[in-house]
């Protein structure tokens, strides 16, 4: 009697069950709730899946929404799309030229921007929390903890980027001093920090462009799992010094 009753209660709310269940802090969407909530938060990020999503990239959607839970300006949001009986969000799907085989897809949707942004994974194992996180980051200036950051020294290299270099170096001064107070856990990466502040100081802003492009080339190549995590953290640290039109 108890799934039949569950499968009742989701006929009735309108959304799939089981997104609410396996997707803790996701918010389901459908074609009458969809406008009215995207537009009160500064960013919402959706995934368009299959109406009952299960498999390893729902799984890492779902570490988003609990990753970032605290965060008041971002929204984690799914819409499932049926091709069967009601095609239920089917005209969502349709609006933003979705189609069945792309599933799932993921649009970030900024406040005050007609069109959203569509996440791009080049192969499968990319689509990952980290990543989407990463591109959510990027794209909207909202806060969002990476691996390997630290929060006091992000916001730190984002008044960094956009200073004098006069102020630059009252800035390295504190990030600096910072470091001396975080736990033995933290000190590597507050190097990492300090280290990027005086590169940026010596050779100019084109350095953030450069050690982009030799992080990402050095993750293309063959890394131990140590190496490669050390990589994509010092990446994500990079992040917080680069201004969102170089991305």
């Amino acid at each position: 009697m108890l799934i039949p009753l569950i499968l009742f209660i989701g006929t009735i709310i309108g959304s799939s069950v089981s997104i609410a269940e396996d997707c803790k802090g996701c918010v389901p969407l459908d074609s009458y709730s969809f406008d009215k909530v995207i537009a009160k938060f500064k960013a919402v990020v959706v995934k368009f899946d299959v109406a009952f999503p299960y498999g390893e990239k729902h799984e890492q959607f779902g570490k988003i929404a609990a990753t970032t839970k605290d965060s008041q300006d971002l929204l984690v949001a799914e819409v499932g799309v049926k091709d069967f009986g009601n095609k239920d969000n089917a005209d969502l799907a349709k609006r933003y030229n979705i189609k069945k085989e792309d599933f799932p897809v993921v649009l970030l949707f900024l406040q005050g921007k007609t069109e959203p942004l569509r996440f791009v994974a080049e192969k499968d194992v990319d689509f990952t929390a980290d990543n989407i996180k990463r591109f959510i980051k990027s794209k909207s200036g909202v806060y969002l903890g990476l691996p390997g950051c630290v929060e006091q020294l992000d916001r730190l290299a984002e008044e960094f980027k956009s200073s004098a270099e006069n102020d630059r170096q009252e800035i390295l001064y504190k990030a600096k001093v910072f470091e001396e107070t975080l736990p033995e856990t933290q000190r590597a990466a507050a190097k990492v920090y300090v280290k990027m502040m005086e590169r940026i100081l010596e050779r100019g802003d084109i350095f953030v462009q450069t050690e982009q492009t030799r992080l990402e080339g050095l993750l293309k190549g063959k890394l131990s799992n140590d190496k490669k995590r050390t990589m994509e953290e010092r990446r994500n640290i990079l992040q917080s010094f680069t201004h969102r039109d170089e991305l």
